[in-house]
């Protein structure tokens, strides 16, 4: 069996490191294709390294561009290498412009496409996401879904029901694997970081593009940082939108990027986490911290119906958000989060070994 891996943007290669250690424990052959969607170090060498996954066999070296660019790009570059290689499987992760690229020309030439991380829907197509969502779960011929609604929502979208697995979240066994050497970094002692601390991620056009709501985010956090010390790790597309207000950022804390182990001894000790990012939404859930999503919706409604999610559309209420979580928020860890969801996915791809695509 040979399985072809695609990822490129910093949060595949959470999803991408266990997938490829259960399939080195079946013993099957593997290829590593990196898009190069992310190519600043800290968002994607530095991923590679802590998280132990070999240098890729191929590097598209596609860069920032416009999302038809970049798409187009790695669709140009990704045919070649598969029509030479003809893995048994291509394996995409999640919801970037890498993902729905290779479903294409997976799709176009004949190999199996599986999709890690079928199913998840926010409904407003207006996120770029959801179009990569919708088009690679049409596509895939294994859809392997990290929760039971996702699951559900295939069902009612039609999809086959011998194409779909619930194998779990396999973010969390990222999580679960390095959190004791995260702990261990130091890194929040470095920082001087305590359980006073919330931690903010952003990211998304919605929240950084407008002017206006972007301002509206940063004094909603000026004002959560009279009381905590507020920790904001920037992306560098962030930064340049920062740069271009005419706000004041202190007492914020802005920081470089940060590299997976470091971001997760941050996060594992917070007073909370505000962002919108979906991995976070996820990884808040696992470890029992509060989190608070600007957004109007999440296409991992799980984090808030068991979880410790919570949307906060509107950035001015944040603050009172934040506020009323004093004395802890309870939540429970959803099923199939439990560090074996690579597993059950070398599992799922075992029992469909003796099939071939007609």
């Amino acid at each position: 069996m040979h399985i072809l891996h695609i990822a490129g943007a910093r949060p595949n290669f959470p999803k991408l490191a266990p997938v490829h250690r259960a399939v080195c424990r079946a013993g099957w052959q593997q290829t590593i294709v990196h898009t190069g969607q992310h190519y600043d170090v800290a968002l994607s060498e530095q991923f590679f390294r802590e998280l132990a996954i070999p240098h890729p066999d191929e590097n598209l070296e596609v860069g920032s561009a416009t999302h038809a660019v970049q798409t187009a790009r790695i669709m140009e570059r990704l045919e070649p290498i598969l029509d030479t290689r003809r893995p048994d499987w291509v394996l995409v992760y999640g919801d970037v412009n890498s993902t729905v690229a290779a479903a294409l020309v997976a799709s176009k030439l004949g190999i199996r496409l599986a999709h890690v991380e079928a199913g998840l829907r926010s409904y407003d197509r207006s996120m770029p996401e959801e179009i990569n969502r919708l088009v690679t779960d049409r596509l895939a011929d294994l859809l392997l879904t990290p929760s039971r609604d996702a699951s559900e929502t295939l069902r009612r979208e039609g999809e086959p029901e011998d194409e779909i697995e619930f194998v779990g979240n396999v973010m969390i066994d990222s999580l679960l694997h390095a959190l004791p050497t995260a702990r261990a970094s130091g890194f929040r002692h470095e920082l001087g970081a305590d359980a006073n601390t919330i931690v903010v991620t952003l990211h998304r056009p919605s929240n950084v593009d407008d002017p206006t709501r972007l301002t509206a985010v940063i004094r909603a956090l000026r004002q959560l940082a009279q009381e905590h010390t507020v920790v904001f790790p920037v992306h560098p597309r962030t930064r340049e939108r920062l740069a271009q207000l005419d706000i004041e950022l202190a007492p914020i804390r802005l920081i470089e990027p940060v590299g997976y182990l470091a971001m997760l001894d941050l996060v594992q000790g917070a007073y909370a986490v505000v962002t919108d990012s979906g991995g976070l939404q996820e990884e808040t859930t696992a470890l029992g911290v509060p989190c608070f999503t600007l957004r109007a919706n999440t296409e991992r409604p799980v984090t808030i119906t068991e979880g410790t999610n919570e949307l906060v559309p509107e950035p001015a209420v944040l603050p009172a958000r934040v506020r009323a979580i004093r004395g802890g928020r309870q939540g429970r860890i959803p099923e199939g989060w439990d560090g074996k969801a690579s597993t059950r996915i070398v599992e799922a791809l075992t029992r469909r070994a003796a099939t071939r695509r007609g």
